[in-house]
């Protein structure tokens, strides 16, 4: 009826309400019950529940695909990792989320499946692992090194050699990435993280363009009981209404952050890939100098989530499963909403208190 192609922003404050009939909600009511009267979509909470449709409605309708949502981001890539044939290879990156990889390398260890790790940034050779393989998992920018990955082109050979790609999406969010339009066959999202973006959900997603896959994933969930809350996506699908303001005003701080800490003399790296909200330091001095400055600052918190509107930060190797891959001192920092020059201050001052 509008005639036009809506705008992302448009489609997250939209998307996923309910019919505009006299006395209907403006949002979507929770749904608290775990038995439905049969003759609907659903008769028990484990297959469905009506606050679960207005979230995966309003994220399938950013990412181009139908979205299912899962009890966690772990959760979510559970599923999907399960529909990957016995003893089939993965092919994976070194240095990402240690939850994903930990999970792969533990099916591997069983002999569930064969693991190929990969540096996302080398194509060349995530294209040479992907032959004869079931499936790519694609994560970009990692977590928390922040490689970035040429989705398109892996796509591309990927479809060749009859592999499935799955991306995940969660540091770039459908706003700045839409890996189903690059020829991925699933996303993935860490729910809990920008799109619920208040540091209270914990939440997965996956979406897809394919009524076979959607199908297949959604038998997984219901077997396995990883279904989401009511009060879960209903803060979650809130909380997308608002992802395009937030992620704005928290990647614009990113970005100036990144500018200062790369001329500071006490930083001796900061990696940042030009869009999103993470900024992946080191600081001169080493991990002991970074973990102090991790647990004494002021407005940004120490805390090992991400995507929220307030700072934290943390240091990543504080985390015995995480990839040896990660430098002992690096400091994965996730950009609020708060004033820049506040988190400025806040930074500069820790530096001078610990160095």
């Amino acid at each position: 009826m509008h005639g036009h192609d809506l705008s992302p922003s448009t489609i997250a404050v939209g998307a996923g309400r309910p019919n505009r009939v006299p006395g209907a909600p403006l949002n979507a009511p929770i749904t608290l019950a775990s038995a439905l009267v049969p003759g609907g979509q659903s008769e028990y909470g484990r297959h469905g529940n009506p606050t679960w449709d207005s979230f995966e409605q309003v994220l399938g309708a950013l990412e181009g695909g139908r979205a299912l949502a899962f009890a966690s981001g772990i959760a979510a890539t559970s599923a999907l990792f399960d529909l990957v044939p016995a003893k089939a290879a993965v092919v994976a990156p070194r240095g990402a989320y240690h939850g994903t990889v930990g999970q792969l390398k533990e099916r591997a260890r069983r002999g569930q499946i064969e693991l190929r790790l990969v540096d996302m940034d080398n194509t060349a050779e995530i294209i040479a692992a992907s032959e004869s393989a079931a499936l790519v998992w694609i994560e970009s920018p990692t977590n928390p090194g922040l490689q970035i990955a040429d989705i398109e082109t892996i796509t591309r050979a990927a479809a060749k050699a009859g592999t499935a790609v799955a991306v995940d999406n969660t540091f770039a969010t459908p706003l700045r990435q839409r890996p189903l339009e690059l020829g991925a066959d699933f996303v993935v999202h860490s729910a809990s993280k920008l799109l619920s973006g208040h540091s209270d959900v914990v939440l997965g997603a996956i979406i897809t363009n394919s009524e076979r896959a959607h199908k297949a994933i959604e038998q997984r969930r219901s077997t396995l009981g990883a279904i989401p809350g009511a009060m879960e996506t209903w803060l979650a699908a809130r909380g997308i209404r608002t992802l395009h303001v937030r992620l704005d005003r928290a990647e614009a701080n990113a970005k100036e952050l990144h500018k200062r800490l790369s001329a500071h003399r006490l930083i001796s790296s900061s990696r940042y890939p030009g869009f999103g909200t993470i900024i992946a330091l080191e600081v001169v001095g080493g991990p002991q100098v970074a973990q102090k400055m991790t647990e004494q600052s002021d407005i940004i918190t120490y805390a090992t989530s991400l995507g929220g509107v307030e700072s934290t930060w943390e240091r990543r190797r504080r985390h015995a499963e995480e990839s040896e891959s990660v430098p002992e001192g690096l400091i994965r920092l996730s950009v609020g909403i708060e004033d820049v020059e506040d988190l400025w201050i806040d930074i500069q001052n820790v530096l001078a208190a610990t160095n």
